[in-house]
């Protein structure tokens, strides 16, 4: 769907699958729990994209907790999925009940146990025993892979941190679930957990007033709640004009000139991993003023360029859990260091674009005052509670996407520069900023600053080239979770096309000009596409 719609302006959002954790603590009600596991794997036979087919036990309840789950399945009723008797039906199709079969066979193989009660299952229908498989690896395929039947595989961890790495260790991200009395323990490892619903000390609760919807490969935007009606809203970001973007030919960029001998120009480095760094590929191009004089060289990036940068943002993942407060003070710090570098941006400008001094001190107010917004942002851009009728609290986590990669446009450079990466850093996310083709000074001149505005290393990662090929490498790699791309319609298709291997978001202007001095160019809007909720159901009462 997402590369027969890459041509389209269509907006798409994705519910798909999950490979759901269900954890339990040894503090947890064993017998509610338990119920909770029929629930949550053998709903219309475990066909259901938020089954909880992982079930994480604490160790020191493990036995007992599976002795008990083994005498209720001796229980379940599997028949005619229309009698209102019946516990378990039948699967959809033959097809699915061999590749049930199939998947489960493979993760025997591999030394799982398996376990199914002692039931006569009927002679016609595609009926398969609910099934439950203990001692499974976690790197076994039925850890892994989405199976869609009624199958639970059990692992046990001993401390939350174990369990937290157990549940998170898949490409999916629909929905948890976790058991626990203490409820200091269980709302500590919600925030954590890679899902976008996380359900405590219950199972597939849903209400309307409450989005729901997955993380990394269980898709992107939400159904219900505000934050689903927002999917079908555009804002209003694009100029009045109908003008599509377009690169200048690259080739007409080339020119040539010759140095006075007086003349010394700085070298341009990338910025990865909070260092300025040499091009891996030792290649260079020139960069010219309107006047035709030569501005200085940068760097032409390629993949390992770009690898090295998603490697150090991947390091950088406290800020994204670092509080809004601290970030607010950082990017205050920020814009406080930039404008005290007001006369030498504006002179930039200038030189690049040929502008009047008005225009150029228009564009450098703008990208002050833009760095101010988001710093007054970064700690008030909060969730929700809602209160659904089902006598529950449900929080509203605005959580970042992780690592995005920003695909600068030519126009207004500096503007559009900052306009895409702060709301990306107010939120906590770790950037890979791909500068403008036509004018990466602009942003170069910025490294300085950021290296003395106390942003942590491998948080904001610059490097220059040719736009074409970095949305290649960028929207294939597997360690980004969005991609923005405000450029040609030609570099938007292929952003999307591309993105397809892990399911990362992209967000663009559809090729449209972005008139970046609008109101619409920052707040709200720009902070909701650079983040993710996650709704934490949490019952009260007795």
């Amino acid at each position: 769907i997402r590369e027969l719609t890459a041509d389209s302006d269509s907006k798409l959002t994705l519910e798909l699958g999950g490979k759901s954790p269900f954890i339990v603590f040894e503090d947890a009600d064993l017998d509610a729990a338990v119920e909770g596991v029929v629930d949550a794997i053998w709903l219309n036979q475990g066909e259901v994209c938020c089954a909880g087919s992982r079930l994480l036990l604490q160790e020191s309840i493990a036995e007992k907790m599976v002795g008990k789950l083994k005498q209720r399945m001796q229980r379940l009723r599997v028949g005619n999925p229309l009698d209102k008797a019946i516990d378990i039906g039948s699967l959809v199709s033959k097809i699915q009940l061999e590749r049930v079969e199939r998947l489960t066979a493979e993760g025997v193989k591999t030394g799982a146990t398996l376990w199914q009660p002692e039931i006569t299952l009927p002679d016609k229908g595609c009926f398969f025993a609910p099934t439950l498989v203990i001692d499974v690896d976690p790197s076994s395929i039925l850890a892994q892979e989405e199976i869609f039947g009624p199958l639970v595989a059990t692992m046990t961890f001993r401390t939350p941190s174990e369990a937290l790495e157990l549940a998170n260790n898949t490409m999916y991200g629909l929905a948890a679930s976790i058991w626990s009395e203490n409820i200091n323990q269980a709302l500590y490892l919600a925030p954590s957990l890679q899902a976008g619903v996380v359900w405590v000390n219950c199972t597939n609760q849903f209400d309307a007033a409450c989005g729901f919807g997955g993380y990394r490969e269980s898709g992107y935007g939400r159904e219900g709640g505000r934050e689903g009606l927002l999917e079908y809203m555009k804002p209003k970001i694009t100029a009045i004009t109908d003008k599509k973007l377009n690169r200048p030919d690259i080739q007409s960029l080339s020119r040539t000139t010759t140095l006075e001998g007086s003349e010394i120009h700085r070298t341009a480095k990338f910025f990865i991993g909070g260092k300025q760094a040499r091009p891996d590929g030792g290649t260079v191009r020139p960069v010219w003023n309107k006047d035709s004089s030569l501005a200085g060289t940068v760097g032409k990036g390629n993949r390992k360029d770009l690898r090295n940068a998603v490697e150090a943002a991947q390091k950088a993942s406290s800020w994204s859990k670092s509080s809004g407060h601290l970030r607010a003070q950082i990017l205050f710090y920020f814009a406080e260091n930039l404008s005290l570098r007001r006369q030498e941006l504006e002179t930039r400008l200038q030189q690049l674009l040929g502008c009047e001094s008005n225009e150029a001190k228009r564009e450098v107010d703008s990208s002050i005052q833009r760095c101010f917004h988001y710093a007054a942002l970064a700690d008030k851009f909060e969730g929700a509670l809602h209160q659904p009728p089902q006598g529950m609290l449900v929080p509203v986590l605005n959580e970042p996407l992780g690592v995005i990669g920003l695909i600068s446009p030519d126009e207004n450079p500096l503007l559009s520069f900052l306009s895409m990466l702060l709301p990306s850093l107010a939120v906590g996310n770790r950037s890979i900023v791909i500068s403008s083709y036509s004018y990466p000074l602009i942003a170069n001149d910025l490294i300085q600053v950021m290296e003395t505005s106390d942003i942590p290393a491998g948080v904001v990662n610059l490097i220059s080239g040719n736009p074409t090929e970095m949305i290649e490498t960028l929207a294939a790699h597997e360690g980004l979770d969005g991609i923005w791309v405000f450029g040609s319609q030609g570099e938007v298709s292929q952003a999307k096309r591309l993105s397809t291997g892990n399911l990362k978001r992209v967000w663009s202007s559809e090729g449209q000009v972005v008139d970046w001095y609008s109101s619409a160019a920052q707040g709200r809007e720009w902070l909701q596409q650079a983040s993710q909720s996650k709704n934490i159901w949490i019952p009260f009462g007795e």
